[in-house]
């Protein structure tokens, strides 16, 4: 087992870490820029290393972090998520330099680093693939032709990265000729590339998500699936585990589909491997996430297996601590993703100084956070301040259970997401179960926010206009 581990990332994902390592018995590193100073990880690390200049250059430049890692005495580096966590170069290099990269392959990050080349093993290994094009779109000529071929609507898809950039749909040859540079630019603008490619667009379905883990003795299986059908813009912001729609059979099945693909091609570490479900119940491969997810909490809490700990033993080359027959899965859990931003001014980020923070608490209820009284939220990051993940044994009880834990969360200082979630928990058909991946854009037209005043900024604002009318 390694003796010290590097965290090359920071916030509420390298706190996370860090939780894994102490418990099994591993001194970490943090590293931090200067906008992090007081960031939480920075505080529970057992050593951290400021690296100077910009905010997020900081968290990207992998010679540096090595080097950084050789110094410490650190014998494995672990990416988080985002940042370098997909790099196959960094996981190159720091294995070149005789610490261990706590993920796959580069081969198999250089892979899916590609949904193309992606889909293209997917399909060769017998999973379902939706129509689309097998290679890069080179112009609107090309796209036409091959929208043409599959039929509209249809998906502009940006070939690298993912969190929605560089996706756009079209429902008609006008609609194309207006999206496809729109798309390219904006590949190229938050991925370095412009390679875009086009898929059969489903209509209304539900993002459906298997987590693997595999070690690197041959050893692979599945933790179930998580719904992720919740988002805004194409952005992930509630999830759940298990999906409330998918039968024990579909379970069982998609999930062998993932393990094989898995073993096949000698996949080891912690991934994930994503599909759309249409409303007849095919499975259509998406991409696969070959690293540690943000919402990998709520399968931890219906399975009880720690997928951090798992990622770390794998690397060190031990066997998985599990078989799949072990695996059971019970109740439901939901992530929420607690963001300061405010929904009264379509969802802007809104960095500051956080004035008062209280956390829910009692039974199937945990914080994965990284904010506290007094502290300032950089303006220079993701706007997620804190994952609220419930568990509950049934429906019923993890619906009832979240508005609890919601009504209970106080975060003062900056506006949250946290009234958002209070509504879609009320709403009918999401209590049911019936919701897709068109949900919230449908129903956010409905919600009505209003503004609550902050107490603390009312009483400063009283104790001025006192201490104005007695003259002092």
């Amino acid at each position: 087992m390694f003796k010290k581990v590097l965290i090359a990332n920071r916030g509420e994902v390298a706190t996370r870490v860090i939780r894994a390592c102490k418990e099994l018995g591993i001194k970490t590193v943090a590293i931090y820029s200067e906008a992090d100073v007081n960031s939480l990880h920075v505080k529970k690390a057992d050593e951290a290393y400021l690296i100077h200049g910009d905010p997020i250059k900081a968290y990207l430049n992998y010679f540096r972090i090595v080097d950084i890692a050789k110094r410490a005495g650190a014998d494995a580096i672990h990416p988080g998520y985002g940042f370098l966590s997909e790099r196959a170069d960094f996981a190159e290099y720091a294995r070149k330099q005789g610490i261990e990269f706590i993920g796959p392959s580069a081969e198999h990050l250089r892979v899916f680093g590609s949904k193309i080349e992606a889909k293209k093993l997917m399909r060769e290994l017998g999973v379902p693939v939706a129509e689309g094009s097998e290679e890069p779109i080179e112009s609107l000529k090309e796209a036409k032709k091959i929208a043409e071929k599959i039929g509209y609507p249809v998906m502009i898809k940006a070939a690298h990265g993912g969190g929605g950039r560089g996706l756009r749909v079209a429902r008609s040859e006008k609609e194309l000729e207006t999206l496809f540079n729109i798309a390219v630019k904006e590949a190229e603008a938050a991925f370095g590339k412009g390679e875009v490619f086009i898929e059969k667009y489903i209509e209304n379905p539900r993002h459906i998500e298997i987590q693997i883990l595999a070690d690197k003795h041959g050893n692979v299986v599945h933790l179930g699936e998580r719904d992720c059908s919740l988002q805004r813009r194409h952005q992930k912001v509630l999830e759940i585990a298990p999906s409330p729609v998918l039968t024990r059979r579909q379970r069982e099945k998609l999930g062998r589909i993932c393990v094989e693909a898995a073993k096949a091609i000698g996949y080891y570490g912690a991934g994930t491997w994503e599909f759309l479900m249409d409303k007849y119940g095919n499975f259509y491969f998406m991409e696969v996430n070959p690293r540690l997810q943000v919402e990998h909490t709520i399968t931890e809490e219906i399975t009880g297996i720690d997928i951090v700990q798992e990622q770390i033993r794998i690397a060190a080359g031990m066997g998985l601590s599990f078989s799949q027959r072990s695996v059971q899965i019970h109740g439901f859990a939901m992530q929420f993703r607690i963001n300061a931003e405010d929904p009264t001014k379509d969802f802007a980020p809104v960095p500051g100084t956080i004035t008062a923070y209280y956390s829910p608490g009692g039974i199937g209820v945990r914080i994965d956070g990284v904010v506290y009284k007094g502290y300032t939220i950089p303006p220079y990051y993701d706007s997620m301040v804190a994952k609220l993940i419930v568990w509950g044994r049934s429906w019923d009880e993890v619906i009832r259970r979240s508005r609890r834990a919601l009504g209970e969360f106080l975060i003062r200082g900056v506006p949250t997401t946290i009234p958002f979630f209070k509504k879609i928990l009320n709403d009918p058909e999401f209590v049911k179960g019936q919701f897709d991946t068109s949900f919230i854009d449908r129903k956010i037209k409905d919600f009505t926010f209003i503004k609550e005043p902050d107490p603390e900024v009312i009483a400063l604002a009283l104790s001025a206009a006192i201490a104005a009318h007695h003259g002092l």
